[in-house]
């Protein structure tokens, strides 16, 4: 029983000495999935992912101002691949882990038709959407606004947020009756959580590629590898499909 007991005693040992920490810019509209992705991360691996979540510009700033950042999630493929080009993250590590979808939301019942049409009745003071040059959800709602020919129509009714989490919150707290939000924050499994919702149709505007990067400050970092590699495993994309992402 004492060698039992030393031995797994050394395993404990051996694991948590290997377990390691790794800091991780995630996009704003993957907050709920990453969080979950984290905790499983810790469980199955021992390493601990520190997050922090905000808008894929903003973090596209503070990684070139020296933000000690060892991965990126971005809400987009552009900003994955500047870094790249700039020689701020490590080449061939870059991948899309996600493909966003923009949903038109409202907290309320009713308010949002299966078509849209409530965009060309125009029966709202304000709308939410995302600063587009910041947030490509953002650009993804003004571009569908375009392509409907609705832009310069509403544009006067925007209620700006810096990144997808802030534009959900005006939307949520009702300071804006509808808005362009990420699908994942409004539905689990396929599911609306509450209000109405129009799912955008992707040919409305370019696809929403979410890439990862292995960034310069964490090359050779064993949890920071390992995190992007859990990323593309069952369990990390069983969660990431049930908050309405594909690949």
């Amino acid at each position: 029983m004492k060698r039992i007991g030393w031995a797994i005693g050394a395993v404990v040992w051996a694991v948590s000495a290997q377990a390691a920490e790794v800091s991780v810019a995630v996009a704003a509209n993957f907050t709920v999935p990453m969080q979950k992705i984290a905790r499983l991360f810790e469980a199955d691996t021992g390493h601990t992912a520190t997050l922090a979540f905000g808008s894929t510009g903003r973090f596209y700033a503070q990684i070139r101002h020296g933000a000690p950042f060892q991965v990126l999630l971005a809400a987009d493929d552009d900003v994955p691949a500047r870094l790249e080009q700039e020689g701020l993250a490590v080449p061939g590590t870059r991948y899309t882990y996600a493909v966003g979808r923009l949903v038109l939301w409202s907290k309320r019942p009713g308010v949002v038709d299966e078509r849209g049409e409530v965009l060309r009745r125009g029966a709202f003071d304000r709308i939410a959407v995302a600063d587009p040059k910041l947030a490509p959800y953002g650009q993804a709602a003004v571009e569908t606004l375009s392509r409907l020919g609705l832009y310069d129509a509403l544009k006067p009714k925007f209620v700006q947020g810096e990144n997808i989490a802030q534009t959900h919150q005006f939307v949520a707290t009702e300071n804006a009756l509808l808005g362009f939000v990420a699908r994942s924050q409004v539905e689990v499994d396929g599911r609306l959580t509450e209000g109405s919702a129009w799912p955008v149709p992707p040919h409305l505007h370019a696809p929403i590629r979410q890439d990862a990067v292995l960034l310069q400050k964490g090359r050779g970092q064993s949890a920071a590898t390992a995190l992007l590699a859990y990323l593309r495993g069952d369990k990390a994309r069983a969660v990431i499909e049930a908050h309405g992402y594909g690949f």
